[in-house]
């Protein structure tokens, strides 16, 4: 009979500083030896969203293919593992059909599996667990929409071509750029090449351009104008 412990962090960043990944480590072996028992194996999945069904998740699907009959599960969290109701309860339910046991410590740290309680506690919270999931992404979808429709940058390592971004984080026009991306689009529209764009603009600017970056910033949302001062998406 082996005793295996799960930890997952959901950011690349969080598995390099390591602190999430060592602080569910210890509390695993912790519960572990209140079992009378030692951690055979950890099962750690490094940068990896909890929005995965732990089968399609590396190291949760390594987990699932080695536990056998006797065999028990630590997590120190119902999240770490699981994120969705259905993928929660269909485990739990694998689980008990094979005899394996599932210890969450944040449900008490009885074995799930077994005792009736700590069931039913697993089965709501897993469907709370789903629930807030969804409000998040709703929120955040409803914050980005009203940051749109307020001409406000939503991130990412740059602003757009032809802008740039206000303390207020609006975007403002660069207006070398916006003259630059204006006549990309006239000579687009006279049906030059974007090899030749590249050739045009280098020979006009004396800097140059690649094909695939005119290509990318014509193919861009932003619509650029010499008179209007937001773009027209």
């Amino acid at each position: 009979m082996a005793v295996y412990g799960y930890v997952r962090v959901s950011t690349m960043e969080q598995a390099n500083q390591g602190q999430s990944l060592e602080t569910q480590r210890a509390k695993v072996a912790l519960q572990a030896r209140m079992m009378d028992a030692s951690i055979d194996r950890v099962f750690s999945d490094r940068g990896v969203s909890g929005s995965r069904p732990l089968e399609e998740r590396p190291a949760g699907k390594a987990l699932l293919e080695a536990v056998r009959a006797g065999d028990s599960v630590i997590a120190t969290k119902l999240d770490r593992m699981f994120r969705s109701a259905g993928d929660a309860l269909s485990t739990l339910q694998a689980f008990k059909a094979n005899g394996v046991k599932l210890y969450l410590l944040d449900l008490g740290g009885d074995d799930c599996t077994s005792n009736g309680i700590s069931g039913l506690v697993f089965t709501i919270m897993s469907a709370v667990a789903q629930f807030e999931r969804e409000r998040t992404a709703e929120r955040i979808a409803d914050v980005k929409a009203s940051q749109k429709a307020k001409g406000r940058f939503l991130g990412g390592q740059r602003a757009p071509f032809g802008y740039r971004v206000g303390a207020d984080g609006g975007l403002i026009e660069n207006l070398d750029e916006q003259e630059t991306a204006y006549r990309m689009q006239q000579l687009r529209s006279q049906g030059v090449s974007l090899r030749g764009i590249a050739a045009l603009l280098e020979k006009e600017t004396g800097q140059a351009i690649h094909p695939q970056s005119v290509k990318r910033i014509l193919n861009s949302s932003y619509i650029y104008s010499k008179t209007s001062s937001r773009p027209i998406e």
